[in-house]
């Protein structure tokens, strides 16, 4: 029994092999021998165009609506484009951002660090004014009020000195060494 199951189904597909290349199928009869004949010996004006052939009604119906490309109606083109477009736009949009803020913070992070080298410049020369022992010595004297053995301080009191204490200009005295912790931190809250 498979033998002649066989047999049934080469038939087939050789019978369908044989209409395929029929797909082109003509439209108008055959043309006899003797018309041919009498079509060649007719002279032709110097090759005019074949007339169109006449289309089915099914056919042109089919492509009257696609508008062309892709078989796609003119609304169908314009709203692939426009989800084209939407979606170049979003993919190059991320990338844009990043490199914009990217850029912002660069320039920041830049303006910090030129800062940053003109506050280390300046305390470069700081350190090396104080480096000298005699530099020292009047900052002390100038800022602490500090005197040698044996001096005697004498302060000025100009007209405009009376509204400033001298306790402003002195440093804050250290807190007494028997003090608890917490009676240390409630003097530095409300002194």
């Amino acid at each position: 029994m498979p033998e002649p199951d066989r047999d049934r189904s080469r038939r087939r597909s050789a019978g369908a092999r044989a209409t395929r290349p029929d797909r082109a199928r003509r439209t108008t009869p055959p043309v006899s021998q003797k018309a041919q004949k009498a079509q060649k010996s007719q002279p032709s004006p110097s090759r005019a165009r074949p007339a169109p052939r006449p289309r089915s009604k099914a056919r042109s119906r089919v492509n009257a609506g696609t508008g062309g490309a892709f078989g796609m109606s003119g609304t169908r083109r314009a709203a692939m484009l426009a989800m084209v477009l939407c979606a170049l736009a979003l993919s190059i949009a991320v990338p844009l951002r990043t490199y914009l803020a990217q850029r912002d913070e660069l320039r920041a992070v830049t303006a910090d660090q030129e800062q940053l080298k003109a506050t280390v410049a300046e305390l470069e020369r700081r350190k090396q004014q104080l480096s000298d022992p005699a530099q020292v010595e009047i900052e002390a004297r100038k800022r602490l009020h500090y005197v040698r053995p044996g001096e005697t301080p004498y302060i000025v009191q100009l007209p405009g000195d009376e509204e400033r204490k001298p306790e402003e200009e002195r440093p804050a005295s250290q807190p007494a060494a028997n003090q608890s912790w917490y009676q240390e931190l409630w003097e530095s809250v409300s002194g």
